[in-house]
């Protein structure tokens, strides 16, 4: 794979997912260019997910590396990056301007909505494709329900269900 490449389909990413980036990230690596299975393409957005900084940038170094090495690495973050950067500059300036307006409230929270059922909507394709035990399906689960009801901070639920899930996969990939 050629930088370019990696540039353009990161590029491709940053442009087409400003708002939901992961969910057009999958389907780009996974689907349309085949970079990645579907497990590796989880097993890195996992990785980036609990490392500091945007989980689909993480996965951008990583995958990029993978290629092309450090340069490949760079290349697929600054394509992810680049317009994106621009687009929120303009979009800053904008609601700088008109933030105080009525009108842009019902705007940012029916973004807001669209924005949530991505997420959604992408954790349940990805689910269904890798059809994970019921054990590692109840972990996700707790997840789910230590973040959303419970509050919790994410770094506690990484810490506290993390290791049980490796475990879980230890104990089954053995059996």
């Amino acid at each position: 794979m050629r930088l370019r490449e990696l540039f353009l389909g990161y590029a491709k990413i940053g442009l087409l997912g400003f708002g939901g980036v992961a969910v057009i990230a999958r389907h780009v690596i996974v689907e349309e260019r085949r970079w990645l299975s579907e497990r590796d393409y989880a097993e890195v957005l996992g990785l980036g997910q609990v490392l500091p900084g945007p989980n689909v940038g993480n996965a951008a170094i990583m995958i990029g590396r993978r290629f092309r090495g450090l340069t490949g690495a760079l290349a697929a973050t600054a394509g992810l990056y680049a317009a994106p950067l621009c687009i929120l500059v303009l979009l800053a300036m904008f609601y700088d301007a008109f933030g105080q307006d009525p009108h842009v409230a019902p705007v940012m929270r029916g973004i807001a909505a669209a924005a949530a059922g991505m997420v959604i909507g992408m954790a349940l394709k990805m689910g269904t494709k890798l059809k994970p035990p019921i054990e590692l399906v109840l972990v996700g689960a707790a997840a789910l329900v230590a973040g959303a009801f419970l509050r919790l901070p994410l770094p506690v639920i990484v810490l506290g269900l993390g290791p049980l899930g490796i475990w879980l996969s230890l104990r089954r990939a053995r059996a």
